[in-house]
């Protein structure tokens, strides 16, 4: 059912990811111009994580029709497999964001999508089975649910569940989003619908990140005022300067509640490049170039949180380990679970743009 009000007249908001979730959604990857070999290595990854989410949380996948039968093979038989049309995989971004009040009832938010940018720099066209799902899962659940009057992606936001929200200026305010509204109608929408009080515009994305720089792919909110920034050493690598710049932005913030904000450094991996074979097993198309020695958009922070575990990709053996330390010491409560990743990287997001979780309906 879609309501007529907003998230903030009703006294829903956003909760943090470490708040418990009942079930992660996820659509099953085929698309061949992003997805090398059909899908068929990506959809081996997914079923990697689907089978390490399931110890501690409810799965669902959706498949196309052609899919559904190859899916429900693949993957554990715990997890629930629906037919259900999209246009590719990105579930955190074309599915609804969920929030709670503090009642525990949960209603969802649907936003607007146009694959990243629309005519003007989007990946795909048409995108309109996307921007159709949010509200089929809602319809599904029966959970009431909220159309946004913008265009956004679940990517594109981080919130502490205490009235602070992370985002770019260069996603958010790029002119392929909502070049009709300004910064502060930006965020007074954002406010109304996810019910934060502050936002932290941090100036740029991960380099090459196709979304226009999703805050997901960049930095991580671990707890109250704390986050997990990507960072790099190397003044050589445009990534230094996006990170210094983040870092200052950060290190001058105050969250809504007004604190300092502590600040996690993690290593970026590789620089990560495409490689013949993997660009030899992609279909060329319009929107999505995909060409071998092309830099990767790889980050330790596009992980998920959920249920008391991290679920963290692994990317490069350089490097791994030294995230996935930083990581537990910032959370030691949590248990840490490697995923082997490269394959979803190639399709250009990673753990956290690949699922979106539902939340508990109880209270507390």
């Amino acid at each position: 059912m879609e309501l007529a009000s907003t998230p903030k007249q009703d006294g829903f908001y956003l909760p943090a990811e470490t708040h418990q979730h009942q079930r992660i959604l996820l659509a099953w990857p085929e698309r061949p111009d992003n997805w090398r070999l059909g899908g068929k290595p990506a959809q081996q990854a997914f079923a990697t994580l689907v089978e390490a989410l399931l110890e501690v949380v409810a799965v669902t996948v959706v498949t196309s029709a052609e899919q559904f039968q190859p899916a429900r093979r693949c993957l554990p038989k715990q997890a629930q497999v629906l037919e259900m049309s999209f246009d590719d995989a990105w579930m955190r971004d074309i599915g609804p964001t969920a929030l709670r009040n503090s009642a525990g009832e949960v209603r969802l938010v649907s936003w607007h999508f146009n694959a990243w940018g629309g005519l003007e720099d989007g990946l795909y066209f048409p995108w309109d089975k996307d921007d159709q799902v949010a509200q089929k899962v809602a319809e599904l659940t029966g959970l009431p649910y909220y159309q946004a009057p913008i265009v956004m992606e679940g990517g594109a936001f981080h919130c502490d569940g205490e009235g602070t929200l992370y985002t770019t200026e260069e996603c958010l305010l790029h002119p392929s989003r909502n070049p009709q509204l300004s910064k502060a109608q930006i965020e007074a929408c954002l406010q109304e619908y996810l019910g934060i009080e502050r936002v932290i515009w941090l100036p740029q994305g991960l380099v090459n990140d196709e979304t226009n720089g999703h805050v997901d792919n960049l930095l991580h909110v671990m707890g109250p005022a704390k986050v997990a920034l990507t960072w790099c050493d190397d003044p050589n690598d445009p990534q230094s300067a996006i990170s210094q710049q983040a870092m200052a932005v950060l290190s001058q913030a105050r969250d809504a509640r007004g604190r300092a904000i502590e600040v996690i450094k993690l290593p970026l991996p590789g620089p990560l490049y495409l490689t013949e074979a993997e660009a030899a097993g992609i279909e060329p198309s319009q929107g999505m170039k995909r060409q071998a020695g092309e830099r990767l958009g790889a980050s330790y922070a596009n992980l998920l949180i959920s249920n008391g575990c991290l679920f963290v990709p692994e990317l490069d053996p350089a490097t791994d380990d030294q995230a996935k330390a930083i990581l537990q010491a910032a959370m030691p409560e949590y248990r840490l679970v490697g995923i082997p990743a490269r394959e979803i990287l190639l399709g250009g997001g990673n753990i956290h743009c690949i699922t979106q979780p539902l939340l508990e309906t109880r209270s507390g």
